[in-house]
């Protein structure tokens, strides 16, 4: 699965990740940004609430937007793979400038909506300029390989990860998310030694990548997001390790970045941005 192509001259839209448990009603500045971005008081949001199994997950984000200042706010919850065929909800995320993806399990957002027109779709509406984010669950599905599951801890094993295939607006990056919280730096490093192109993206709760149409990843929220770099991996001994055993990783890089620092993906180059001088990977 590919990205959607982006028409010359035209910009696709931006690309937003969310930790999870993201401030909602004290300090709500990443929701309070996506809204501005998609348009602000003429902004019009579908929340898809399909990884969450609770009944009012729809209903709690269309208040949170609408008290944010969005225009418009629908809930489009997707049962079975039957409600990706029809109409009447290709023709909502066509009128969208905005798609949110709430938290929960993003095996199922993967196994309702994978290779439907409904996905489809989503690709394409990004590539036109709709912005596209996801919180938790739905941080995990926006990108072409996708953290299905795995195992806490700070080393990597060949166990410790399970990986899915995801949405696919992008394949420049892997995410996990809770990342500080539920201590899983092995599992995302464990997914970077099965596919060392991708980068690395562990989300901090109540944090954000703002991630522009120049691929630059922007941080927003209150916690760090954790940037590995594969891409000059000098070594991995994960097709030797048993599925237990740690694996050895040599050349990785890896920033810590906080709120206003960037990473730009396809330079792969770091700045603390308006924390200081900006350092750049050589």
């Amino acid at each position: 699965m590919s990205p959607s192509k982006v028409r010359d001259g035209a910009e696709r839209g931006w690309i937003v990740p969310i930790g999870g448990a993201e401030e909602k009603h004290n300090d709500p500045r990443i929701l309070e940004r996506f809204v501005d971005l998609c348009g602000g008081a003429d902004a019009d949001i579908v929340v898809i609430p399909t990884a969450s199994q609770l009944a009012d997950t729809g209903e709690r984000y269309e208040k949170i937007f609408s008290e944010l200042g969005a225009g418009r706010v629908s809930a489009l919850d997707f049962d079975t793979r039957r409600d990706a065929q029809e109409e009447n909800r290709w023709e909502r995320i066509e009128q969208a400038s905005g798609i949110f993806f709430t938290g929960g399990n993003q095996l199922r957002i993967s196994t309702l909506l994978g290779g439907t027109p409904i996905a489809q779709l989503i690709r394409a509406r990004n590539a036109q300029g709709v912005h596209v984010g996801g919180t938790s669950a739905g941080a995990s599905i926006l990108s072409e390989h996708m953290i299905a599951f795995g195992k806490e801890g700070g080393s990597p094993t060949a166990a410790s990860v399970r990986l899915a295939p995801g949405l696919g607006l992008t394949n420049r990056f892997v995410i996990d998310q809770h990342f500080r919280q539920r201590d899983r730096l092995g599992r995302l490093l464990a997914a970077l030694a099965y596919n060392p192109f991708a980068v690395g993206i562990g989300l901090d709760e109540d944090t954000a990548a703002f991630i522009r149409p120049d691929n630059t990843l922007e941080v927003e929220g209150s916690g760090a997001v954790t940037v590995v770099d594969a891409g000059e991996l000098q070594f991995s001994s994960m097709d030797q390790a048993s599925e237990e055993e740690p694996v050895c990783l040599l050349g990785l890089k890896v920033h810590v970045l906080v709120a206003g620092a960037t990473f730009n993906l396809q330079t792969r180059r770091a700045s603390s941005g308006s924390l200081g001088v900006s350092k750049r990977n050589h």
